[in-house]
């Protein structure tokens, strides 16, 4: 049976964890996590101390925010966990994921690589199959996901996806954007985690 909450409480961010990331989307994500704490949304996210990843939980817990980070253990060295901040230490991705989904009102959608892709197609999978409703922002600064969105709208235009998937997400190009965007969406219905962890 699904629930519906009274207010948009936390926020789940995927990123990269590379260092090696434009400096511009590094300062981009301290400017969310600076956003996040300013409006009251807890943080969640992957735990580690890196790329973009570190400098949103940074920005966040510096700017008092409440922060959980969540990591599996063989990644807690590689990604230099946060031990500033609240974790989660769990046994494997599966389960991170799960647990990071179970913790969150909402997502944001920053640059990274496979694994926020990954994280990213698994997230909207499921909101394909109406297992939840919870609004999913991208921030799209120099179109760097339109590259994704293209490859969506392709499977839709070879009847593969229903066209009312491509409302599962809103797409901002700036960070001032993203929390009204996440408010913006309404008080949202969702199902029950059990649901989720049948169908998912």
């Amino acid at each position: 049976m699904g629930r519906e909450r009274q207010r948009l409480e936390s926020a789940c961010v995927f990123c990269g964890s590379s260092d090696l990331a434009d400096p511009e989307f590094l300062a981009a994500a301290g400017r969310l996590g600076k956003a996040l704490a300013d409006a009251g949304i807890k943080l969640v996210y992957g735990g580690g101390g890196v790329g973009l990843m570190g400098a949103v939980a940074r920005a966040a817990h510096q700017a008092n925010g409440d922060v959980l980070g969540i990591i599996p253990t063989f990644l807690v060295g590689a990604e230099r966990a946060l031990e500033s901040v609240e974790h989660v230490i769990v046994d494997n991705m599966h389960e991170r994921k799960m647990l990071m989904f179970q913790r969150s009102d909402s997502f944001v959608v920053l640059p990274g690589g496979i694994g926020t892709l990954e994280e990213v197609v698994e997230l909207l999978s499921w909101r394909r199959l109406d297992l939840h409703a919870k609004p999913v922002v991208f921030y799209n600064p120099r179109g760097f996901w339109e590259p994704l969105f293209k490859l969506f709208q392709h499977t839709v235009d070879e009847n593969l996806t229903p066209p009312e998937f491509m409302r599962a997400w809103t797409s901002v190009t700036t960070i001032d954007e993203i929390v009204p965007a996440l408010l913006g969406q309404g008080r949202e219905a969702f199902p029950s985690e059990a649901a989720v962890g049948r169908r998912g």
